[in-house]
């Protein structure tokens, strides 16, 4: 079985069929304990996905960021303060320049 502190290890190559659906190697199944309808969490990261068996992982992995938020002491409404700085790297990077700022926007009912 994979060890958890195994941080990147190529596993073999698939290909997506008709319906979106893809198949795990067996040996990888097998040493997962991955069976038939086996929940697994679909992550996005940049241009890649991560593929986490079983919700338990997934909660893990959840918790291991709060834990890191919470000790460098970010709060929940620190977060999207931070938005509008990561918008524009991401754009720089992307698209070479500082990205327009968005019309402000009011809130309805207000």
């Amino acid at each position: 079985m994979a060890s958890p502190e195994t941080t990147l290890q190529y596993l073999t190559t698939t290909r997506i069929g008709e319906k979106g659906q893809f198949t795990v190697p067996k040996q990888f199944r097998v040493e997962l304990g991955l069976g038939s309808g086996a929940p697994l969490a679909v992550l996005r990261f940049g241009d890649g996905l991560i593929l986490l068996p079983e919700q338990q992982r997934f909660e893990r992995l959840c918790q291991r960021v709060s834990s890191i938020l919470t000790a460098a002491r970010v709060t929940s409404d620190d977060l999207p303060a931070t938005l509008p700085k990561a918008r524009n790297l991401v754009y720089a990077e992307r698209y070479g320049k500082k990205a327009r700022r968005p019309p402000h926007r009011r809130s309805r009912g207000k």
